[in-house]
């Protein structure tokens, strides 16, 4: 069974995000760089015990320019067998969903993981654009997933409940908290990474239909006020004129 698993690198969960001066784009200077935890965590881990498991093969494919590469060797130190990076520092969910369709067309994978999200943008997108353009399945936010044969029986939370599906490969799937456990990389993982292949492909032909006019920071929380247990009046006056729902 051949699995790709699609990852994405993202500010790490403590980075405090600036913008430019202009607001048109975001200042990455001094930032640090991890792999996205649901793809890391969730997608990449399922696939390397559905491997361990059942047999076949786990590809890494990244859509980024030469720098995400530290973030793809960490995919191999953790297990995946090789990499492809697509070379591009084009952005928006669709051009992104087209490049990685492509080479999943060309590898005839059987399974695509993706994370449920990335932590930066929580778009939720690309995982059901690719499986659209490839005319195959896609479950999202998948919380299980057990193999036998070819067909998957995936479990996804649900609104008040869960949803128990059944599907045959070729299929998508995006990965939610509960699909596997965070694996860390051991020294003989990270000393292989560096021997496995990663392969960098040029990004097909691919109109982009977004682009970015602003970035807003949300507004700053204000502080805490204590009040007095004794004075209810006040307390019903501030939640009146000043509480705000979110």
């Amino acid at each position: 069974m051949k699995m790709l698993v699609c990852v994405s690198k993202t500010p790490e969960t403590t980075t405090k995000i600036q913008l430019t001066g202009d607001q048109t784009d975001l200042d990455y200077s001094g930032v640090n760089y991890i792999m996205n935890p649901y793809d890391e965590w969730y997608a990449l881990v399922r696939a390397l015990e559905l491997k361990e498991a059942n047999g076949g093969s786990v590809t890494i494919l990244n859509v980024g320019p030469a720098a995400n590469d530290a973030v793809i060797r960490k995919g191999l130190a953790i297990g995946a067998d090789d990499a492809i990076r697509v070379d591009s520092t084009e952005g928006g969910s669709l051009f992104i969903a087209r490049q990685i369709a492509a080479q999943a067309q060309a590898g005839a994978y059987d399974i695509v993981f993706f994370g449920k999200e990335t932590i930066d943008y929580n778009g939720s997108e690309v995982g059901a654009m690719v499986a659209e353009l490839m005319d195959m399945a896609y479950v999202g936010e998948a919380s299980k997933l057990e193999m036998t044969g070819n067909v998957a029986t995936i479990t996804r939370d649900i609104e008040g409940g869960v949803e128990v599906v059944e599907v045959a490969t070729p299929f998508a799937v995006s990965s939610a908290k509960g699909m596997a456990e965070q694996r860390i990389p051991n020294m003989r993982g990270i000393m292989m990474a560096k021997r496995k292949p990663l392969k960098v492909v040029e990004a097909i032909e691919a109109a982009a239909t977004t682009e970015v006019s602003r970035y807003e920071l949300p507004p700053e929380k204000s502080a805490v006020k204590l009040v007095d247990p004794e004075n209810m009046e006040e307390l019903v006056r501030l939640l009146h004129e000043e509480a705000k729902v979110i």
